[in-house]
């Protein structure tokens, strides 16, 4: 490491004898070749080697150790200087590497002796703390100098406004905005400062001191007088010793200051309430004018007045008058308020024309939809009309030109079909609640009258509170309400219109006759909720009703569906709801069938058995039960045979008087043993029911029109009598009357027959052989 760059140019410094060197350095590292110092050449690695080859290559060894050491010694010979010379230079490197040594000591002994590298530290650490506090204080500096300005700019704020220089006022505040990072999330920092609090609460109160004078010049400049009907317009204002403020610096500083949107939609709500409702409400007149002054020639004031119409009650059944008067607010607006300035007036469209629009749709569009179908085409002027005064307010940028939602009144007037269509579903089924609604189900005895002739006759007839229809699948007339009626006939008529309109319509009509028929099912059953628990009227109409209207129901499809366009064929079902009104009319019928049967159950109850009826007050009670009885059958009578099909009135009258009378026999069979006076006095009882209810009975047995209904009520009614003229009976006609099978036709058994004869007839040979009789025919 020592040695001097002579040195060591000639330690590396190549030498003459090269050769020699190489030979050198293949003896060292065995670069000899055992085989070239052998006779033979061609020998194996592992071939063993003889004893004279061995004694050879010893030998050839030697001479060739011997010829190297001589090279050797010559070549060191030769250059005995050189190697001199680097030994001399090894012995100097070594004294000059101690000396070095001896240095490094010193050196490290002084740095231990004085620790030169702490007061380096020490010094590096004040030069940092020194820097540092010159930083802090220069930021300090520019911290109170900022602050400095902005209060300062804050002032100026102020004494601008009262300078009356708004748009420059505006522009600060706005800047000033963005500097105390006003509006942004996370805007307060932990660690700063509370003058910056401070400044943003000076900031609000003075954008609240300029939004405040803003808002006030604006309204001073546009301002409605009630007096005269009139919008007043000022084009310059003179506020608090200002003189000459311009309306459009007003809305400029407004933008600028971002709360032009707020002013605006003051203004926007002011004309819309005091202009543009009565323009469309009262067809008032719109004309406006401007002022000029006299020196410099300039607008000062616009005027737009409001002249009410001189026949209010002259309708615009096209609408050009409305959309004229409009179009001039508008034009209006845009030439003395907004200054046609393009994103100014687009704000206020945006502000006002959704309120305009609903003006224009609900208290005109929507007024002069057509009520027929057939009127569709007239509504084109009104929908050519509507389009153009869009257009006009797209050029004007009132309304968006690419946003299809404020085409508000072209979407309005190119879904006429479907606002006829709703308005008229809508008038359907209010007429449908109406006739609901109004009808009271009661039918007065003139009309009861009538209807049981018409009935009788086969013949349909209307009344003031009912109506006898033929129903269409059963070939009998029934007396429905006048509410069922003319819900029908108002089907009828939309399921006409259904047939000539276009496919939308057509739909919106066939929901609409449905819906009506389904109000019948949500209102009246809620509406005669009282009268369904009792014996009256109502009910049994009701019952006609559902029953008229399941049979009309079934009907439709066949009538007018071949005729319905194509498109609703196969929706249009009216069968579904069918079966919803026969169950329903089953189900009022059942209730008052099973309500009568209960109430004489009840009265019979009365009579305790009919046991002991020779006795004066059991007669009596007796008697009393039924007499009730009697009323209420009497009751039933008077009540269902008018209203009821001549079918169904027999059949449910069949069903109660079967069991009233099976009930009375049945007591009557339970009699132990009946005394002759206690018969004859069940005797008189039976003859005296059956003589009150003669009139009833005959109703039941009267000619029908079909004789196969005829045959069938009269066979009922036959069955039903004899059971109680069995007591009048002798015993032998008892006994013949079972042999025939005539006894078990009316439903006596056995053990009833045997039970009656040992009750009535005293024990004797006869009464023996007549049940004898009996049982062998039974046997």
């Amino acid at each position: 490491m020592l040695l001097s760059d002579n040195g060591i140019d000639q330690a590396l410094r190549p030498s003459k004898n090269f050769g020699f060197q190489r030979e050198i350095m293949d003896v060292l590292f065995g670069s000899i070749d055992v085989r070239d110092l052998l006779p033979t050449h061609e020998l194996e690695d592992s071939s063993p080697l003889s004893a004279p080859d061995l004694r050879l290559l010893i030998d050839r060894l030697q001479v060739r150790s011997l010829h190297i050491k001589d090279k050797v010694r010559q070549y060191i010979l030769s250059h005995l200087r050189d190697f001199s010379d680097i030994f001399s230079l090894c012995s100097e490197t070594a004294s000059r590497s101690v000396e070095i040594y001896d240095q490094v000591a010193d050196i490290l002994f002084l740095l231990s002796e004085r620790p030169l590298d702490t007061e380096i530290r020490d010094a590096i650490s004040e030069i940092r703390s020194v820097i540092r506090e010159a930083k802090e204080k220069k930021e300090l500096l520019d911290l109170v100098s900022l602050i400095g300005n902005l209060n300062k700019k804050l002032n100026v704020v102020r004494e601008d406004l009262k300078a009356g220089r708004l748009i420059t006022a505006a522009e600060a505040v706005r800047d000033l905005k963005v500097v105390l990072r006003l509006g942004v999330e996370s805007v307060v920092e932990e660690r700063e400062p509370v003058v910056f609090s401070l400044l943003r609460k000076d900031w609000n109160e003075c954008f609240d001191e300029i939004q405040e004078m803003l808002l006030r010049l604006m309204e001073t400049a546009i301002s409605f007088e009630k007096e005269g009907s009139r919008l007043r317009v000022r084009s310059q204002l003179d506020v608090d010793g200002i003189e000459g403020i311009e309306l459009h610096t007003i809305l400029a500083a407004m933008d600028v200051v971002g709360v032009l949107k707020y002013g605006l939609a003051k203004v926007a709500d002011l004309i819309v309430r005091s202009v543009i409702t009565p323009a469309i409400n009262d067809g008032c007149r719109i004309l406006w004018t401007d002022n000029l002054n006299d020196k410099s020639g300039r607008m000062t004031d616009a005027i737009l007045k409001i002249v009410p119409s001189s026949d209010p009650k002259n309708v615009d059944s096209e609408g050009s008058v409305i959309f004229s008067e409009i179009m001039q607010v508008i034009k209006f607006i845009n030439r003395f308020i907004c200054l046609q300035n393009g994103d100014w007036m687009r704000c206020f469209g945006r502000l006002s024309w959704p309120r305009i629009s609903d003006l224009i749709i609900s208290n005109f569009l929507s007024k002069v939809v057509p009520s027929d179908a057939s009127k569709l085409g007239e509504f084109q002027t009104i929908m050519k009309l509507s389009s153009e005064f869009e257009s006009v307010l797209k050029e004007m940028m009132f309304i968006s030109a690419s946003d299809s939602e404020d085409k508000r009144l072209t979407n309005f007037a190119e879904n006429v079909e479907v606002h006829f269509a709703f308005r008229k579903k809508t008038e359907i089924l209010a007429k449908a609640r109406k006739f609901l609604l109004r009808c009271d189900f009661i039918v007065s005895p003139e009309n009861i009258s009538k209807g049981l002739r018409s009935k009788n006759e086969g013949i349909a007839e209307e009344s003031s509170d009912s109506v006898v229809k033929e129903l269409l699948f059963l070939s009998e007339n029934c007396m429905v309400s006048e509410a069922a009626s003319q819900l029908m006939e108002l089907v009828h008529q939309t399921l006409q219109d259904v047939c000539v309109s276009s496919p939308r319509v057509a739909l919106e009509f066939y929901r609409a006759a449905r819906d009506a028929l389904l109000l019948y099912e949500a209102i009246v059953p809620v509406k005669l909720e009282r009268q369904l628990e009792g014996l009256n009227q109502a009910a049994v109409l009701m019952h006609n009703d559902c029953l008229y209207l399941s049979q009309e129901i079934l009907g439709l499809a066949f009538e007018y569906r071949s005729h319905f366009p194509s498109s609703i064929k196969e929706h249009a079902i009216f069968v579904d709801m069918a079966p919803r009104f026969r169950l329903m009319a089953e189900e009022i019928l059942q209730r008052q069938i099973q309500h009568v049967i209960f109430n004489l159950i009840e009265a019979i109850d009365g009579a305790d058995g009919f046991q002991n009826t020779h006795q004066m007050k059991q007669y009596e009670s007796a008697k009393f039960s039924m007499d009730q009885v009697v009323f209420i059958l009497e009751k039933v009578h008077i009540i269902w045979e008018p209203l009821l099909m001549p079918s169904t009135y027999k059949n449910s009258m069949c069903m109660v008087l079967e069991s009233v009378l099976s009930r009375m026999t049945k007591d009557i069979l339970l009699l132990d043993d009946i005394a002759a006076e206690e018969t004859i006095q069940l005797q008189r009882l039976i003859n005296l029911i059956l003589e009150t209810l003669s009139s009833l009975l005959e109703s039941l047995t009267a000619d029908n029109q079909e004789g196969k209904s005829h045959e069938s009520s009269t066979r009922t009614i036959d069955d039903l009598i004899p059971s109680l003229h069995i007591l009048d009976m002798p015993l032998k006609s008892i006994t013949t009357a079972w042999e025939s099978g005539e006894l078990i036709r009316y439903g006596f058994t056995l053990s009833e027959v045997v039970d009656l004869i040992q009750a009535i007839f005293t024990d004797s040979p006869l009464r023996k052989e007549c049940l004898r009789r009996i049982h062998s025919a039974s046997s």
